[in-house]
Formats: structure tokens, C-alpha cells, sequence
């Protein structure tokens, strides 16, 4: 299970899976920040999302750089950055661009 307060970097297909089935199983909700390395508006909100990780410790914050997970963010839909998707129970039930 991911550590509670802290921003999770998938930078590898093994950690993605591995918080998409821990996630359905605790029942929390799952929010994804899609970045790119050079997207500047992704660079000012990494701090922001480091402290929502740790204020809202009920909730799995994982960041995902598309380039390094061009297929995760296929599968998800998305196609610019910053993009933010809500999960719950394996599912997507809202998507921020």
C-alpha cells in the first residue's frame, strides 16, 4: 500500500498496476496528475499536489509523466498536460484539463 500523505511518482508500468489494484481494494479515492517535462504549468503544481497528498490522507495522489507512460496516458484519455482523472473502484469518474 502506498505510504499515507505522500505524492506517488509511476515512472513504470509495474508501480502504476500495482496502485490501480491496491486502489479498489482500500477504497479510496485515486486522483492522477498526468505531467510532461516540459509543461511548465505541471512544474507549479507538483508542489501543490505534494501538499493535498499530505492534507488529504484519505485520498492516493500518483503523478505520471507521459513520456515515460505514453500507454497509461492513452488508456486514460489523455492528451494535453496537466491533466487530472479521478478514480474510484477501477474506474474513471472525473477527468480535469
Amino acid at each position: 500500500m502506498s505510504e499515507e500523505g505522500q505524492m506517488i511518482a509511476c515512472r513504470d508500468l509495474r508501480t502504476w498496476h500495482h496502485q490501480m489494484s491496491e486502489g479498489p481494494e482500500s477504497n479510496k479515492l485515486i486522483v492522477v496528475g498526468f505531467t510532461a517535462s516540459c509543461c511548465e504549468p505541471c512544474k507549479f503544481m507538483a508542489p501543490v499536489l505534494d501538499e493535498l497528498a499530505k492534507k488529504f490522507t484519505n485520498v492516493i495522489f500518483l503523478m505520471v509523466d507521459v513520456d515515460e507512460l505514453k500507454l497509461v496516458a492513452v488508456d486514460c484519455g489523455v492528451d494535453s498536460t496537466p491533466t487530472f482523472i479521478f478514480m474510484k473502484d477501477g474506474r474513471i469518474v472525473d477527468k480535469f484539463d
